[in-house]
């Protein structure tokens, strides 16, 4: 019985990570293809790298959308921590559950709907106090924010309520200010959430279109907004070199991350079998 459970979580498992892995490698495969139709294979070639690198208009979106990523992930991390706190440390409070609701509603709210209503308010806004002038940089920047800063909020939240209180208590017995505590206990102990959130806010940035194309304006094309024109017109391969460079650096930056949380969390449980062997 165990066997055939066993079988059958090892099938599941390779037909859902080939389901989602397959199409990917065949874009890269097909990224060194020398043939200009993506589907038919003529040989190998790295002349649509070459001619990526000379395409200034992917270029620049490309930059564009690493620039707003960046902004928005810093951000987002640091107005989420904010948020996830106080719904994990403050207990129960007036405006708690709209705070919650607040914080939750990007989360389930289409995409449309949220684009529209931020494209109506920046109108508002400039109509009233001449900011922001026109749709830029700015105006992406800050709707990719205000998602973006849920995701973070829901999971900083969850990392600390599995947090023992009792730590934080300890140094505030010990004399430790809040805020000392924040900063000297809490914060490294939820800094593997931290990079968590800032990367699938810089993903999510990087990787959006829909709230993108509300919210910008002339000369603010952002890269998924510049692919999706081209790619209406036809799969280039010069599409699939970029997805490929792209693939690279997530999955560099990925691997990385998780190497950096895993030293850290090692030095953690570290520095708790010493404090725990100090006790004895």
């Amino acid at each position: 019985m165990n066997n055939r459970r066993s079988t059958f979580l090892v099938s599941a498992m390779a037909f859902g990570f080939a389901f989602l892995y397959i199409p990917i490698l065949s874009l890269i495969v097909f990224s060194f293809n020398e043939s200009k139709l993506v589907t038919v294979w003529a040989g190998f070639s790295t002349k649509w790298y070459g001619a990526l690198l000379q395409n200034e208009q992917i270029l620049g979106a490309a930059w564009l959308s690493v620039r707003i990523a960046f902004m928005n992930a810093t951000v987002a991390v640091c107005l989420g921590t904010l948020a996830g706190f106080v719904l994990a440390r403050m207990g129960r409070f007036r405006g708690r559950l709209l705070l919650t609701g607040m914080t939750t509603a990007p989360l389930v709210m289409p995409e449309v709907i949220t684009g529209l209503s931020l494209l109506l308010l920046f109108v508002a806004l400039e109509s009233m106090i001449g900011w922001p002038q026109g749709r830029g940089v700015t105006t992406i920047t800050i709707a990719h924010i205000t998602f973006s800063m849920a995701y973070v909020a829901v999971i900083i939240q969850s990392r600390l309520s599995s947090v023992d209180e009792s730590v934080e208590e300890a140094a505030q017995d010990l004399g430790a200010r809040p805020a000392k505590v924040f900063f000297i206990i809490t914060l490294p102990i939820i800094s593997p959430a931290l990079v968590s959130g800032w990367l699938l806010a810089f993903t999510m940035s990087l990787d959006d279109l829909v709230i993108a194309s509300f919210v910008s304006g002339p000369g603010s094309s952002t890269l998924p907004m510049v692919v999706f024109s081209k790619v209406r017109l036809g799969v280039s391969p010069e599409i699939n070199a970029l997805a490929t460079i792209i693939v690279l650096l997530v999955a560099s930056g990925i691997v990385a991350a998780g190497l950096v949380m895993n030293q850290a969390e090692k030095r953690r449980q570290r520095d708790v079998q010493m404090a725990v062997a100090a006790n004895e």
